[in-house]
């Protein structure tokens, strides 16, 4: 959990660098911060992220919809003062690899699949019985992402989430997606961007 105050800074670097290249559609601004939440600006996508349906979940606004809006001309249906953040959302990404052979890709017909359901439990995949696998696009063939009131119990959702799931006919990340959200680094929300690292070689539980 960041401060308020720094918090508020990156919203008004973002504003203000939307704002100097006049830029008008859906885009994230990205930053790294350090333990002394010092930021340092990455980049700018000009598009709606792979993260996008975390900010739909904990602001109720579909973003696709505004972006198609704008893109017609059209105002925006809300205003910043209309934007309340509510609960915590998280999302697991499932890719058809292998997180403990370097993160190989891997293709190859689904031969049974279970999505999970449940309040607050919303999947976004192209995923069918029978459907191949092709080694030619993004590994990225579903995403889960849950939302509840507190970290806690979005944890909890997520966690059964990844327990319900199942993909047979081809290897995916699942089972290493449950072993972060298991990790006490992850659950004491003590991590940093070596949590994936130090997971794979044995370093934290």
């Amino acid at each position: 959990n960041i401060k308020s105050s720094t918090q508020q800074k990156l919203y008004d670097v973002a504003l203000k660098a939307a704002q100097s290249i006049d830029y008008e559609s859906a885009g994230t601004l990205e930053f790294i911060m350090d333990k002394d939440e010092n930021f340092y600006f990455i980049e700018m996508n000009t598009r709606v992220q792979v993260e996008h349906p975390i900010t739909e979940q904990i602001t109720g606004v579909d973003i696709i919809k505004e972006q198609i809006r704008i893109a017609e001309g059209r105002p925006l249906s809300i205003q910043q003062e209309d934007l309340l953040i509510n609960g915590c959302s998280i999302e697991l990404r499932i890719n058809a690899e292998d997180p403990y052979d370097n993160f190989k890709p891997l293709s190859g017909p689904i031969k049974d699949i279970h999505l999970p359901g449940g309040n607050g439990l919303r999947i976004d995949s192209f995923l069918y019985q029978g459907y191949t696998i092709l080694p030619f696009y993004d590994s990225m063939i579903a995403k889960v992402i849950v939302h509840s009131r507190t970290r806690e119990d979005a944890i909890e959702k997520a966690i059964r989430s990844m327990e319900e799931l199942n993909i047979e006919g081809i290897k995916t990340n699942q089972e290493f997606q449950l072993e972060i959200l298991l990790s006490e680094a992850f659950l004491d929300n003590n991590y940093d961007t070596s949590l994936v690292e130090k997971l794979l070689k044995g370093e934290i539980q």
